[in-house]
């Protein structure tokens, strides 16, 4: 049996005055809570808590950093349990997924999904040795066994995992009936939603026409006119804002804005929601809305996230037969100075409004992202996105963004995961980054120690409470 262990000073630097500095600053983030104001974990496990079935269902399935690396190793979806949209029988024994996992293991050496899947097994579950074809019944015997106990339903991990606040992500055509349960449960776990309306904003995602009917219908409101859609728009956000909403969230895939005259807008609206629009029109659409969400926002409160340059659903194949957000996103170069100059030209110096920018072009770090949120009093730098949430990504943006917009135009940090059992050690790793950026400032006389350990503390919890304008915590952190 080879043992499975993690060194304590795992990220840091080699040089030992360095490594005693981020020993010190990490020493002062390491137990604080978590603030995750952006996510995608499932509500339902919160409002039935409910037992996982099994390890596969739990950190397998839902998690498209495994899956995706398997398929581009050959192996099938469906032999990892991913369901299809046409019912086909795929796997269904998780021991088996567990096992043909682990015959891979070896493809994720070098990747940030070894690390995150070391520290859970280890630290979440107490597996005490490493995955490998032949420990792979023990490890998954040991998960199961802790699984059945009451200490691992998603509750009671949650509160283990010391998290203040939990963002999950619905659409406007979501009843919300998971949050309204949790709500009325009496747990003290404090989880909200997030509006993310690109079911109902953007033309091109399917069946948006009647997305755009259901819409209505579920907020009252004839959206057969700009006015009334727009209207529809802003009651599901209020609806999002009872159940706690601080967000809203946008994955269009460019960050184009626009601001169009209302006649202009109607028109465009009349010609989306026929069906027969270009691409051209579409594209234009989507910039008018996030101009139309930037307004409501200085109305409702809602801070705006926009995540663009995502070719979706690149792989067809897998998006015809699994569906969305299967693995198969890659990054494009995206513009931000002239997509956003619409918006920022007519709200960028509103101090009401707070936008949020993520990209997946690192390119665009000191270039476009930097300057912009160093200037604009709404723009702040969300984190390193997926495909640079890793260490290596991290450091890389930490960089070229504190040079230009400095710490406090950023929004601290959040996971973004559907993996429920990562974001401990998403939010550790990010910790131990930015100590070792803040370390090595320390070292080459560029800031104080105590500065630092300021600093540290606003990186980890202050900045993303801040910038999500995000309540109290329900209960005292540890």
């Amino acid at each position: 049996m080879k043992p499975l262990t993690l060194n304590p000073d795992r990220l840091f630097p080699s040089d030992p005055d360095v490594r005693a500095l981020c020993r010190r600053l990490y020493a002062e983030v390491k137990d604080l809570p978590i603030v995750s104001p952006h996510g995608h974990t499932d509500p339902s496990w919160f409002a039935d808590n409910e037992a996982f079935a099994d390890p596969a269902s739990l950190l397998i399935i839902p998690d498209h950093y495994v899956y995706r690396m398997l398929y581009s190793q050959g192996v099938p979806l469906e032999s990892l349990g991913i369901p299809r949209l046409d019912g086909e029988p795929v796997e269904r024994d998780g021991r088996v997924i567990w096992r043909l996992f682990a015959q891979h293991w070896h493809l994720f050496r070098g990747t940030p999904t070894r690390m995150w899947y070391e520290h859970v097994l280890h630290d979440v579950f107490g597996v005490g040795e490493q995955l490998s074809p032949a420990s792979a019944d023990r490890i998954y015997d040991q998960i199961a066994h802790r699984l059945a106990q009451p200490e691992f339903r998603p509750r009671a991990m949650f509160e283990r995992f010391n998290i203040e606040l939990l963002a999950t992500t619905e659409s406007p055509l979501d009843r919300l009936e998971h949050h309204q349960k949790i709500r009325e449960s009496g747990w003290t776990g404090n989880v909200i939603t997030t509006f993310r309306p690109d079911p109902v904003v953007d033309p091109d995602w399917p069946g948006f026409e009647e997305n755009v009917q259901r819409l209505g219908a579920i907020a009252g409101e004839r959206t057969n006119t700009w006015a009334g859609y727009l209207q529809a728009l802003r009651v599901r956000r209020a609806d999002f804002a009872k159940m706690g909403a601080t967000a809203t969230d946008h994955g269009h895939p460019s960050a184009t804005t626009c601001d169009l005259s209302p006649a202009e807008c109607e028109r465009l609206f009349s010609t989306v929601v026929s069906g027969k629009s270009t691409a051209q029109e579409r594209e234009q659409f989507r910039g008018q809305i996030l101009t139309e969400m930037a307004r409501m926002s200085l109305d409702d409160g809602l801070v705006m996230q926009l995540h663009p340059g995502s070719c979706r659903n690149h792989n067809p194949g897998i998006h015809a037969a699994f569906g969305r957000d299967k693995g198969a996103d890659i990054p494009t170069a995206t513009e931000y100075v002239r997509a956003l100059k619409p918006l920022l030209d007519r709200f960028g110096t509103d101090r009401r409004l707070t936008l949020i920018l993520f990209t997946l072009d690192e390119t665009t770090y000191s270039r476009e992202l930097a300057p912009l949120a160093g200037h604009y009093p709404i723009l702040k730098l969300g984190p390193p996105w997926w495909f640079f949430d890793a260490p290596e990504g991290m450091r890389f943006f930490r960089a070229p963004a504190t040079e230009t917009a400095g710490f406090y135009n950023t929004a601290g940090f959040n996971d973004d995961t559907r993996a429920f059992c990562s974001i401990p050690v998403r939010h550790d790793v990010a910790r131990r980054m930015d100590c070792v950026f803040l370390a090595r400032l320390v070292a080459e006389h560029r800031l104080d120690e105590d500065e630092a350990r300021e600093t540290a503390i606003d990186l980890a919890v202050r900045l993303a409470r801040k910038a999500y304008k995000l309540p109290e915590p329900k209960r005292s952190a540890r």
